[in-house]
């Protein structure tokens, strides 16, 4: 095999490693759509975590969800509790797995991302 062969299958190695980690979804994080948000919207039990920013929140938000802007989330993780399910949403469903993420790692045993995000609520 050449150089650029081998170069050429790596950078396409490199390229599919970054997709599957990018979009498959981590270890122990749930996911639901918009419209399973519904029914889960009801329990108490539950927190509901918006981790847009300020400004897209007041735009548009879920009644219930509290917001927590990605930015800011590592900071104040403590005001919610890891016993409790905890749903996180955003725009389009990249943040908030982000957000489930490192909730997650800084352990939260119920971690819950909305696919989609405020792009598919109606």
């Amino acid at each position: 095999m050449d150089s650029s062969t081998l170069i050429n299958v790596l950078m396409i190695a490199l390229v599919l490693w970054f997709l599957v980690r990018r979009f498959v979804p981590a270890k122990g994080i749930k996911q639901i759509t918009t419209m399973e948000l519904k029914s889960e919207l009801k329990k108490k039990e539950k927190q509901f975590v918006d981790v847009r920013t300020p400004h897209e929140y007041r735009t548009k938000h879920i009644k219930g969800f509290k917001n927590i802007p990605l930015s800011e989330l590592s900071k104040q993780a403590n005001q919610l509790s890891k016993e409790k399910e905890v749903l996180v949403i955003c725009r389009s469903g990249m943040r908030s797995m982000k957000a489930s993420k490192m909730l997650k790692k800084q352990g939260f045993t119920s971690v819950t991302n909305i696919k989609g995000g405020m792009s598919t609520w109606r």
